[in-house]
C-alpha cells in the first residue's frame, strides 16, 4: 500500500472554504481512481516544527500503479493547479512524500 502525504503552506489570505473546495475536488478523483483512504486537516502539533506547513492531507492507494494513475488523471491535475494557486510561493508551498507501507 502506498501512503501519499502532502503538506501545504496556504497563503494567509486564503480562507478555509477555498482549501475545502480543492480538497473535495481531489477526493472526487476517487470516482475514477480508487483510494483506500483519504484524510485532510490543519496542523495541531505543539512541537513548533511545522516550518510553515499549516495544512495537509494523506491518501492511501493499493499500489504505486494506482497512485500513479491518480497523479496523471486530468481531474487531479486540474485540482492540483487550483491548490498551488492557494499556496505561499506556489509550488514551493507544497511538500509531497510517498512511502510504501510494509505489512507487519
Amino acid at each position: 500500500m502506498i501512503r501519499h502525504i502532502v503538506l501545504l503552506k496556504p497563503k494567509l489570505s486564503i480562507d478555509e472554504n477555498a482549501l475545502g473546495e480543492v480538497w473535495r475536488a481531489l477526493l472526487a478523483v476517487g470516482e475514477y481512481v480508487p483510494m483506500i483512504s483519504a484524510e485532510w486537516g490543519r496542523n495541531i502539533s505543539p512541537e513548533n516544527l511545522d516550518r510553515g506547513y499549516s495544512a495537509g492531507f494523506t491518501m492511501d492507494f493499493a499500489d504505486s500503479e494506482t497512485r500513479d494513475a491518480y497523479l496523471v488523471h486530468p481531474a487531479h491535475k486540474a485540482a492540483a493547479e487550483q491548490l498551488v494557486a492557494l499556496l505561499d510561493g506556489g509550488v514551493e508551498g507544497v511538500l509531497v512524500f510517498d512511502f510504501d507501507i510494509q505489512a507487519g
